[in-house]
C-alpha cells in the first residue's frame, strides 16, 4: 500500500524548519494577549527611538500676557524651557521552553496559553512601571520648569472605611478634588484616568449615587462597572502597585522598577488620577516575539521583549489618593 503524503502545514513551501509557520500565530497571540491585559495604554506620552540609551522631552512653562504702554517696544515675554531625559531600562523578556516528548504526550494545545501567559507578564510589568512613575509625579513636589505648577495628594480617611456607602462617597469626593487640582494646574480635561485598587473600584460601583441614571450615572450594579466620576475615566487594576519600590528587585517582584527603577513609596495610595502628558515612555525595542527550535535540547524556546523607559514630564499633571 502506497504511503499518503502529509500536507506540510508549518513549513514554508514544504521545506525548511517544521514549525516555521508556527511564529506568526504565536507572534499575534502574544501581540492581542498584552493589548487587552494592558491597563496603562494610552495613559502616557510614547516616543520610538532607533537606537540609544535615552530620549529626550522638551519641556517648557506658560508664557505671562501683559497690557502694552502706547509707544513703548514690544519685546517679547519670558518662557521657561527645559528638558527631561528618558533612560532605557535593560530588555524585558517573559519566555517558555517547549519540550518535544511533554509536547507530544500532553492532551491539549499549550502553545496557545503560553504565549498568552508571556503577553500578558509584560503587559503587567509595563503597567507596573508607569504606575509607579505616575506616582512619582504625584509625590514629587518639585516641576520641571521654573515657576510650574505643583500638586498635593489627596487623603481621606473615610475611603477605608467598613461601610462601602461611606467609603464610596469619600472616594467620590477625593476624584472630585483631583479634578479640581488638575482643573487649576490648566491640565486638559481630555484623556484624564483614574487607576484604583479592585477593592475602591468595587466600592464605587455598588454605590448609587455613582451609577444613579437620575444624576446622569453612567455604570450598573448588575454589570458591576462604572464608567466615570467627575469626567475622568475608571480603570480597575488588579495589579495596583502598593509597595515601597526602591531598587529595580524588591520582594514582590523580580522586575520591580528594571535597571533604571522607578522608585516611590505608593503603600498608603488607593489610586492615582492622571493625564498623559504626566509620564512619557521611550521605546527603544517594542514588543516583538522570537520562537526557535533548539535541536541541541529536542524543544521550542518561545520568548517575548521589549526595552522600554519611563519617566516624569509634567508632575502637576497627576494627583495621588490615599486612605492613610
Amino acid at each position: 500500500m502506497t504511503a499518503a503524503t502529509p500536507a506540510s502545514i508549518p513549513q514554508v513551501n514544504s521545506s525548511g524548519t517544521e514549525d516555521a509557520l508556527f511564529l506568526k500565530v504565536f507572534a499575534g497571540e502574544v501581540l492581542t494577549s498584552f493589548d487587552r491585559a494592558s491597563k496603562t495604554g494610552g495613559a502616557e506620552m510614547v516616543r520610538s527611538i532607533s537606537n540609544g540609551k535615552s530620549a529626550t522631552f522638551p519641556v517648557m512653562g506658560r508664557i505671562a500676557a501683559a497690557y502694552h504702554t502706547a509707544g513703548a517696544e514690544i519685546l517679547g515675554s519670558t518662557a521657561h524651557h527645559n528638558e527631561k531625559v528618558i533612560t532605557i531600562n535593560d530588555l524585558l523578556t517573559s519566555s517558555v521552553f517547549l519540550s518535544n516528548i511533554e509536547e507530544a504526550k500532553n492532551h491539549w494545545d499549550v502553545r496557545s496559553a503560553y504565549s498568552a501567559e508571556i503577553g500578558r507578564a509584560l503587559a503587567f510589568v509595563k503597567d507596573k512601571h508607569v504606575l509607579q512613575t505616575i506616582g512619582q509625579c504625584a509625590i514629587g513636589t518639585t516641576p520641571n520648569v521654573t515657576g510650574g505648577d505643583v500638586t498635593s495628594n489627596i487623603f481621606d480617611a473615610d475611603i477605608a472605611h467598613a461601610t462601602d456607602a461611606t467609603a464610596a462617597t469619600a472616594m467620590i469626593g477625593a476624584i472630585f478634588t483631583a479634578a479640581k487640582q488638575l482643573d487649576a494646574n490648566y491640565v486638559p480635561s481630555e484623556g484624564r484616568k483614574c487607576f484604583m485598587r479592585l477593592e475602591e473600584y468595587y466600592k464605587l460601583a455598588n454605590a448609587t449615587n455613582v451609577i444613579n441614571a437620575d444624576f446622569s450615572g453612567k455604570g450598573s450594579i448588575a454589570e458591576g462597572r462604572v464608567a466615570r466620576v467627575a469626567g475622568i475615566d475608571l480603570i480597575p487594576v488588579p495589579h495596583f502597585v502598593e509597595t515601597n519600590v526602591t531598587s529595580g528587585v524588591d520582594a514582590g517582584s523580580a522586575t520591580a522598577g528594571g535597571s533604571t527603577p522607578q522608585a516611590v513609596d505608593l503603600r498608603t495610595f488607593v489610586a492615582l488620577v492622571s493625564h498623559p502628558s504626566a509620564v512619557g515612555t521611550v521605546k527603544l525595542m517594542d514588543l516583538a516575539v522570537e520562537s526557535d527550535y533548539d535541536i541541541r535540547r529536542q524543544g521550542t524556546l518561545m520568548v517575548a521583549k521589549y526595552a522600554m523607559g519611563h519617566g516624569t514630564l509634567r508632575p502637576e499633571a497627576a494627583v495621588g489618593i490615599k486612605e492613610a
